[in-house]
């Protein structure tokens, strides 16, 4: 018998699975055979792909039925499962894109709960007794606290720019500096969207150095709009200059042109933590002069995901009533979410309780020292094991594209093994039942604890013990 034949005749059958699957009380409906069948012909595809040098090295693979039957249970067990698991964020970074960026408190989405498991008023005007305007509320929240005449949201910044591109500006030129041409996350870019919305794109000044004379002299009568689009995740130094949103805004009115700030990350509170001091926020952008400005909702402002725009009335107006708006509007649970946050804005005392981004971001390195420390004490280190814990002074980001190069002070806990590689203590804290997600630093893994709740502490000791018993 071949290599490969040998290695066929380990998969079970349909029925063998079937019986298996049955012993180990996991369900057997339609959808779980169709996986079933997949996964066997993955293997089985695996199988005939061999190569003659792999098949005479006798490359590995299941050594009995038994292993493949376990192997389908696996599979299917997991089927059976939200692939989206909570983590511990130990990477020091609080708006991590990857990570979910803003966590929610439990006591604001417990307080939307009411509305989700009944009908809601999310279209319905009470006073009047018919149809309401969608996120009625949201709109007056934003327009209170930013300052702006009006306000629409839609479900992300990107979307918001779209929008706002699409129904102002199509047909026409907009211009914008070509330092801030910038790509967001996933190969997003700039004039990407510009082009989809049927803008032309007009690029002024250098990548280091636009000034004002440079929007002024690329203006036609073919200009519908003047923009500033904040860089985000990057920062240049050295020989720049950038031309501020206020000048911008003068010069549009000038010629009676609309202007547009891509805020990305905007909030409406002014930080305590004196290295976010320089963020403005978006009251003060409104008053800088500009027409419309857009910014996402699970960034600073520690939301949901949603594009807000804000600004003069008339605009934002053409927003609500473009077609497109409708695809790109929010759902009951998204606005039930996002007005508790800004409903929590009219209170700027608990805001660091009631938004946990914002009480991440304002923790002192003295406040996160005690809490590094308070499972430091909690660690009991074998006295023959090789496993070393310390505790260091630390830098955190606050992502999201927000202040890249803005350094919080803090402190992590230090692991390091003699034989065991930073890769190797990274794959084991994914593997957990809640994994750990820490960062690598001079080949040791680091647990920034800007970013551990109080609540992550006891998982964090007992994965610790789990990993000190192993030599």
């Amino acid at each position: 018998m071949s290599y490969k034949s040998s290695l066929y005749s380990l998969l079970p059958s349909v029925t063998e699975v079937d019986q298996y699957l049955k012993q180990q009380n996991l369900s057997f409906g339609k959808p779980v055979r169709f996986l079933v069948h997949e996964v066997l012909q993955n293997l089985r595809d695996q199988i005939t792909q061999l190569s003659d040098d792999e098949q005479a090295q006798n490359v590995s693979f299941f050594s009995s039925k038994e292993e493949v039957l376990q192997h389908v249970a696996l599979q299917v067990a997991q089927y059976g499962q939200m692939s989206m698991r909570s983590v511990i964020n130990a990477t020091g970074i609080v708006i991590h894109t990857n990570l979910g960026r803003a966590p929610i408190s439990k006591q604001l989405i417990n307080s939307i709960l009411p509305l989700l498991s009944a009908y809601s008023t999310v279209e319905y005007d009470l006073t009047t007794g018919k149809r309401g305007s969608r996120g009625e509320g949201v709109k007056n929240h934003l327009r209170i606290l930013s300052g702006a005449e009006d306000a629409v949201v839609v479900n992300n910044n990107a979307a918001a720019v779209y929008l706002m591109l699409m129904a102002l500006a199509t047909g026409k030129e907009v211009i914008v500096s070509r330092g801030e041409l910038i790509e967001i996350g996933g190969s997003f870019r700039i004039p990407d969207i510009m082009r989809a919305a049927g803008v032309t794109l007009v690029e002024v000044g250098t990548t280091n150095r636009t000034r004002i004379s440079d929007y002024e002299n690329a203006i036609t009568e073919n200009t519908s709009a003047l923009m500033k689009v904040h860089p985000s995740n990057y920062a240049i130094r050295g020989f720049v200059e950038e031309t501020p949103m206020a000048q911008i805004a003068e010069l549009a009115k000038r010629y009676q042109l609309s202007s547009f700030y891509d805020l990305g990350s905007g909030n409406f509170y002014r930080f305590q933590q004196p290295a976010l001091q320089i963020m403005p926020t978006v009251q003060q952008e409104i008053r800088t002069g500009a027409d419309l400005v857009t910014f996402s909702g699970d960034k600073l402002l520690g939301s949901t995901q949603a594009g807000v725009v804000v600004g003069r009335k008339a605009l934002i107006q053409k927003l609500s009533r473009h077609p497109l708006y409708r695809a790109l509007r929010l759902d009951k649970i998204t606005l039930a979410l996002l007005e508790a946050h800004l409903v929590a804005y009219f209170d700027v005392s608990s805001l660091p309780e009631k938004i946990p981004t914002i009480g991440l971001l304002e923790q002192t390195p003295t406040d996160i020292q005690k809490k590094a420390e308070s499972v430091l004490n909690g660690l009991h280190i074998p006295q023959d094991s090789q496993w070393k814990v310390e505790l260091r002074p630390a830098s955190s980001l606050t992502g999201g594209g927000a202040l890249p190069e803005v350094y919080l002070d803090s402190y992590s806990l230090i692991l390091h093994h003699p034989s065991k590689t930073a890769e190797w203590i990274q794959e084991f804290f994914r593997q957990q039942k809640t994994p750990i997600i820490g960062r690598i630093q001079d080949e040791q893994v680091w647990l920034d604890f800007r970013t551990i709740f109080p609540a992550d502490f006891p998982t964090i000791i007992d994965t610790l013990h789990k990993l000190f018993v192993i030599s």
